[in-house]
């Protein structure tokens, strides 16, 4: 069984509230589940959210799971909702996506078909000058495998190819129990990638390329992408 997880923490710190914005006559987030449902390959997605706000702002024909407001970090929620569920592959979709391609999470799905990739997400090629400078928006280098090396705000390796990372991951379940369970490491902290705690345990982290062009919305001045 394929699993999709939306976490919705309410107060992110960046843009609070931004998964309930309105846009364009839905929340931000009810526009990622939407388009998350119309994968061929998931068999099931939930959004799960940390308070009672949130389930007012979203209609009820989505699928909603309440978890706890203790989770340090929207992969802690998703692995809630995974241990109640206990699928095979479970992908996490950021919250803060609305123009998330199906297609994408379909292709990613794909790449487990290989039974080496515990850990897969994906990037693209559409890296503007100015992402290459802008520390809100994470640049990932790979190898020629298209696992990642790297993943930076602040570039240090000025002769890498870099590509702009699209933070949705998906996991074995058993991958996902065991990052979790993981303390968080030092460059983890220092640069606030969470990636990275894989990394930084040798859990390799498959990269799907993609030419997707959409942002998420990270902060205010991210909605001019979005409304009409």
């Amino acid at each position: 069984m394929n699993l999709g997880v939306i976490p919705g923490r309410l107060n992110s710190k960046r843009f609070p509230r931004k998964i309930i914005y309105p846009l364009n006559g839905k929340s931000v987030i009810e526009h990622v589940y939407d388009n998350a449902k119309k994968s061929k390959y998931l068999d099931k997605v939930i959004i799960a959210i940390d308070s009672e706000e949130t389930k007012s702002h979203i209609s009820d024909s989505c699928d909603i799971m309440l978890t706890s407001s203790e989770h340090k970090s929207g992969t802690d929620r998703v692995a809630e909702v995974s241990e109640k569920i206990d699928p095979d592959i479970v992908v996490n979709i950021q919250g803060d996506e609305p123009k998330i391609d199906p297609n994408i999470i379909d292709n990613l799905i794909l790449l487990f078909n290989d039974s080496s990739v515990q850990i897969a997400s994906v990037a693209s090629t559409d890296l503007s000058s100015d992402d290459l400078i802008n520390p809100n928006v994470v640049k990932v280098c790979l190898d020629n495998n298209n696992y990642a090396l790297n993943f930076e705000r602040d570039l240090s390796l000025q002769n890498q190819q870099y590509f702009r990372h699209i933070g949705i991951y998906a996991y074995r379940s058993e991958t996902l129990k065991k990052f979790t369970n993981l303390d968080q490491t030092e460059t983890e902290k220092k640069f606030k990638l969470e990636q990275l705690r894989a990394l930084d345990n040798n859990i390799a982290i498959k990269i799907l390329i993609t030419n997707f062009q959409n942002r998420s919305i990270d902060i205010e001045d991210d909605l001019k992408y979005y409304e009409i």
